[in-house]
C-alpha cells in the first residue's frame, strides 16, 4: 500500500485515483506513524514552498519522509514535491528544503516566457531507470509551475524539458524520484509511470 502524505498542500484525490486506475493500492496518510509503516511514499503538492515545508515540520512528516529516504523505500515527489526534495527554494527569499537532492528551486526568468509554464511539453530522457519503463523519448506530459529545479549534481537528472531553458523534468537516484509534471493528469503515458512507480514496490 502507497502512503501519498496529505500535508495541506496537494491534488491528493487525483493521484490516488490515478494509481487506482493501473490496479496499484494507495491511501491518502496525515500520521508520521502511517508514513513509518508504508512500503513506498508519494509526496504530491500544488502551492507555495515555504507553507509546505512550515506543514511538514509541524507534522512530523519532514523527519518521516528522511527516514524513508534512509531505509531504502521508494519515494516519489510530484511537482511541488520534487521541488521540496531539494535543499532550498528562492520562491518569496530562500526557503530549507528537505535536502534529499542537492541543488535548488529557482523560478523562469521574466521576459518572453509565460509563467507559469502550464500545458503539454515533451521530456528528453538522459538515462534509463525502471520508472520510464515503456516511456518513449519525445513523450509529452502535463506540466504546470512557475519554479524549476536545478540540481548540483546532474548525475540525478532522468529526464530534461526545454521552455525557454532546459530544465530537469524527472531527477532520481536509488528509488527516490522526482518529477515536475503531474503524470496523474497526463493520460496514459503519466498512468504508465505511475504503475511503473507501483512496480518498485514489489521489486
Amino acid at each position: 500500500m502507497i502512503a501519498i502524505i496529505d500535508y495541506g498542500m496537494g491534488n491528493l484525490r487525483s493521484v490516488q485515483k490515478g494509481f487506482a486506475r493501473v490496479g496499484v493500492q494507495s491511501e491518502i496518510v496525515q500520521d508520521p506513524a502511517a508514513v513509518d509503516a508504508a512500503p513506498a511514499i508519494v509526496l504530491p503538492g500544488v502551492g507555495a514552498f515555504a507553507d509546505a515545508m512550515d506543514n511538514l515540520h509541524s507534522s512530523g512528516m519532514a523527519k518521516a519522509i528522511r527516514r524513508v529516504v534512509e531505509q531504502g523505500r521508494p519515494l516519489l515527489g510530484i511537482c511541488l514535491g520534487q521541488q521540496l526534495l531539494f535543499e532550498s527554494s528562492e520562491e518569496f527569499g530562500q526557503t530549507k528544503g528537505l535536502g534529499i537532492f542537492p541543488g535548488t528551486v529557482k523560478r523562469f526568468p521574466a521576459g518572453s516566457l509565460k509563467v507559469p509554464h502550464m500545458g503539454w511539453n515533451q521530456v528528453e530522457i538522459k538515462k534509463g531507470t525502471p520508472l520510464l519503463e515503456g516511456i518513449p523519448e519525445g513523450s509529452a506530459f502535463y506540466f504546470v509551475h512557475s519554479y524549476y529545479v536545478e540540481p548540483s549534481d546532474s548525475n540525478i537528472v532522468v529526464t530534461y524539458t526545454d521552455y525557454g531553458l532546459k530544465f530537469p523534468s524527472i531527477v532520481g537516484r536509488d528509488k527516490v524520484y522526482g518529477i515536475q509534471f503531474h503524470p496523474e493528469k497526463s493520460s496514459t503515458l503519466g498512468l504508465r509511470i505511475l504503475e511503473n512507480f507501483g512496480k518498485l514496490v514489489t521489486a
